[in-house]
């Protein structure tokens, strides 16, 4: 009997979780799927039943604290994220610096990246809009990529104040 969506989501959400707590206490390179499974409570096979590797597990986290938020702060699940939603979008994005720096330190910008796309991109688009989808969060990581290396500096509200004057 397989286990339900949401069984499956809590499993995943342990798992990532695992993985960046791991990560604040030893390099990337050196953490196991063995020692993740384990300290998550689960087996190993359940890791690779829902990862192929360990990026993707903290690209799914993250997509999962972006949807969490948008959620709570009313941003609809259909467009995901619009450019009217940059001050909101920062928000998030402060709220996360600690882990975001952490990811940082570890070299794994590229999941950051990922997690923008998919939270920019609507599920059904045509091959036109996923250029311009990879263009816009290309731009909100450059952004992003750039607050982190000032060490998160401005402010969330300086940050969208930033970026409406860049449209």
């Amino acid at each position: 009997m397989g286990r339900g969506s949401k069984t499956t989501e809590l499993l995943k959400e342990c798992m990532g979780d695992t993985l960046l707590t791991l990560m604040r206490e030893k390099p990337f390179e050196k953490i196991t799927y063995q020692e993740i499974a384990e300290k998550a409570g689960v087996g190993r096979s359940t890791w690779f039943r829902n990862f192929s590797c360990k990026e993707e597990a903290i690209t799914f986290r993250l997509l999962q604290l972006w949807n969490r938020w948008a959620r709570e702060h009313g941003i609809p699940e259909n467009g995901r994220y619009t450019m009217g939603d940059a001050g909101t979008f920062f928000d998030f994005i402060y709220s996360i610096r600690d882990t975001l720096l952490i990811l940082y330190q570890a070299d794994k910008q590229a999941c950051i990246y990922e997690t923008f796309y998919r939270a920019i991109t609507p599920q059904h688009i045509d091959d036109a809009e996923r250029y311009v989808s990879r263009f816009y969060s290309y731009g909100l990581f450059g952004l992003v990529n750039e607050w982190a290396s000032r060490d998160f500096k401005e402010t969330p509200q300086e940050m969208a104040r930033l970026f409406a004057a860049l449209r």
